[in-house]
C-alpha cells in the first residue's frame, strides 16, 4: 500500500485528505479496515496525526471504529443508502428554496458546462461526479445558512462514496441524467419558484437513491448467487 505523503502543515486534516481519497480511489472498499500503523507509515506521518484524521473521517461519516473491530470502512448498505439519501433529500430541498435569488446562476450554467464538454470528451465519470458535487457546493454555500452549510457537510463524503458507487455498478445511467437533470435544477432556481424547486430537488436525490438501491440489491444477489 503506497498513498501519496502528507505534507508539513495541518498534518491531521491532510491525513484525513489523502486516506478519503484513498477511499473514494478504492484503495480502502467498504468495510476494509484502516489500520493507524500502515497509514502512518505510508504517509510518513504519526500514528497521533493519523488517529486525528480518522476521527474527521469518522465525524463525515466514512469510517467506524469499535473496541473488537479497530476501524473499517463504512458498509454501503441497502439501508444506509436510504438513510444517507433521505436526509440529503431534505437538505437539497431547503438548501434549493434558500438559494432562489442568491445563487449565482451563470456560475451553476458553466458548470454543467463543463459536464456537457467532460461527457462528449469521454472523461472517467469521476470528473463528472466532480463537477457535479461542485454543483450542490455551489447551492448550500449560496444559502448563506451556516447550520444547513454543516448539515450538508455531515453527510458530503457519503454522498460521494455512495456516488462512486452507483457510478461503478452503472456508470451508462449516471452519464445518460447527469447533464440534463442539472440543467434542470438550473432553469427552476431562475424561474423562483419554491415548491417547484423544492420537489425537484427531492426528486433529483430519489430518483439516483432508487438507481442505486436497484444496483446493490443486484451485486447482492450476484455476490450471494
Amino acid at each position: 500500500m503506497q498513498l501519496r505523503r502528507a505534507d508539513r502543515r495541518g498534518l491531521a486534516d491532510e491525513a484525513a485528505d489523502r486516506i478519503r481519497e484513498a477511499i473514494f480511489a478504492g484503495v480502502f472498499p467498504p468495510g476494509a479496515p484502516v489500520r493507524e500503523v500502515e497509514l502512518a507509515a505510508s504517509l510518513d506521518v504519526s500514528r497521533g496525526s493519523v488517529r486525528e484524521g480518522l476521527a474527521v473521517l469518522a465525524r463525515e461519516g466514512l469510517v467506524r471504529s469499535a473496541w473488537h473491530r479497530g476501524t473499517r470502512v463504512i458498509d454501503l448498505t441497502v439501508q444506509d443508502a436510504e438513510e444517507v439519501y433521505s436526509v440529503r433529500a431534505a437538505l437539497e430541498g431547503l438548501a434549493g428554496r434558500g438559494a432562489i435569488g442568491r445563487v449565482d446562476l451563470a456560475a451553476l450554467d458553466r458548470l454543467v458546462d463543463a459536464m456537457a464538454a467532460r461527457l462528449a470528451e469521454g472523461a472517467p465519470s469521476d470528473r463528472l461526479l466532480a463537477l457535479d458535487m461542485e454543483f450542490h457546493d455551489t447551492i448550500y454555500r449560496a444559502t448563506g445558512n451556516r447550520r444547513l452549510l454543516e448539515a450538508w457537510h455531515a453527510v458530503r463524503s457519503q454522498v460521494h462514496l455512495f456516488q462512486l458507487t452507483r457510478i461503478r455498478l452503472g456508470h451508462h445511467d449516471y452519464r445518460a441524467v447527469v447533464v440534463d437533470e442539472h440543467r434542470e435544477i438550473v432553469r427552476l432556481l431562475d424561474a423562483g419558484d419554491a415548491a417547484e424547486v423544492t420537489r425537484r430537488a427531492e426528486e433529483h436525490v430519489h430518483s439516483a437513491l432508487r438507481v442505486l438501491v436497484g444496483q446493490l440489491d443486484g451485486s447482492t444477489t450476484e455476490t450471494s448467487g
